[in-house]
């Protein structure tokens, strides 16, 4: 059997092009604190996100927001509080902190955040689950 020619080929390299449009991500709302701010641009940026992602992302920072409102005033005024009629109560910012609490992690939960980093290879997701982790 005869041999066939070795012929190479000389291929340049790929070239890497910008997107045509630039991708505008959304701001943070204004409300909210400078450390959820940043941890919205942060957010937005890693992750693939809908419109209804936004707005369970906007209640996981809310909430955030607020169970260290909570914290803050609990720091100062204690975890009990005297009441004339019943004598010492809990506070009623032990129920804001641990409801904000909860509402932040089903949040993060919701949102799939607390999924490890995709391989950078091939991703098959689970059927009944679609991380929105940009790839």
């Amino acid at each position: 059997m005869p041999r066939r020619p070795t012929v190479e080929y000389d291929f340049p390299p790929p070239k890497l092009v910008e997107p045509a449009l630039p991708v505008s991500l959304p701001a943070p709302p204004s409300h909210l604190s400078e450390e959820m701010q940043a941890w919205w641009r942060q957010i937005v940026a890693d992750f693939d996100m809908s419109s209804h992602h936004l707005h369970v992302l906007l209640c996981a920072c809310d909430s955030f927001d607020r169970m260290t409102e909570a914290r803050e005033i609990l720091r100062k005024e204690g975890l009990t509080m005297m009441t004339a009629a019943n004598g010492t109560k809990v506070h009623p910012c032990v129920a804001v902190e641990r409801d904000s609490r909860n509402a932040l992690m089903r949040a993060i939960r919701e949102l799939d955040l607390d999924e490890p980093q995709p391989s950078p290879g091939r991703y098959m997701p689970p059927p009944t689950l679609r991380s929105n982790r940009r790839r």
